[in-house]
């Protein structure tokens, strides 16, 4: 698996894009700093450029890489909740391609609790994109295989690391606005995150 991991981000910073197991589907990940990298995420998933990509972290401390005016809940959430289920939406810097965020100036941040995605940013040394590894509107993939049938040769790699578990996404919480608005449920619970700040719904 070593291999693998030094393959993926030899490929990565080479502007290619790799497929990899999470906590919960496989991903599919681009090199955050790479503009054509990331085009290409857009382009294999046939997804719509305004639809924004969420980046993986390898630690918390990585927030502030990519984020600007972080509030204090931030932290608390990341130290309670992270590496796990929560994903965070907060300002982007102006850093971060507005073509990773659909040309929003928000960014959605998670660390994954995988030892996987973990280790191909910390080899690569900055964040990287961490959306499904599946065509838009496509099952999300559980194996390997899945990945190649639905993608095919437009992933550079694909590391199998066996079957994911599947299961609930992750809570998405928007952390912008005041209280912070949750935008999906996942598998953080409203209760759990209340327990930590007040927080919304968004309405179906």
């Amino acid at each position: 698996m070593e291999g693998q991991l030094r393959e993926a981000v030899d490929i990565l910073r080479g502007g290619g894009i790799v497929a990899f197991p999470t906590d919960t589907v496989y991903g599919l990940g681009a090199d955050s700093a790479n503009e054509e990298a990331i085009r290409k995420i857009y382009a294999a998933k046939e997804r719509p450029l305004h639809t924004a990509l969420p980046l993986l972290l390898s630690s918390i401390t990585q927030i502030a890489d990519v984020a600007r005016d972080i509030p204090q809940i931030a932290w608390q959430l990341a130290e309670r909740f992270l590496p796990g289920g929560l994903t965070l939406v907060l300002y982007r810097l102006p850093s971060i391609s507005p073509i990773i965020a659909g040309g929003s100036d928000k960014i959605a941040v998670r660390v994954p609790d995988h030892p996987v995605p973990v280790g191909i940013v910390e080899g690569l040394g900055r964040p990287m994109t961490g959306t499904s590894a599946n065509l838009s509107g496509k099952p999300d993939p559980l194996t390997a295989d899945q990945v190649r049938e639905q993608m095919g040769a437009s992933i550079d790699l694909v590391i199998d690391g066996g079957r994911c578990y599947g299961g609930t996404a992750s809570t998405v919480i928007d952390l912008t606005t005041e209280p912070p608005v949750i935008l999906r449920q996942g598998v953080v619970s409203r209760e759990d995150i209340g327990s930590v700040c007040v927080v919304s719904m968004k309405e179906a």
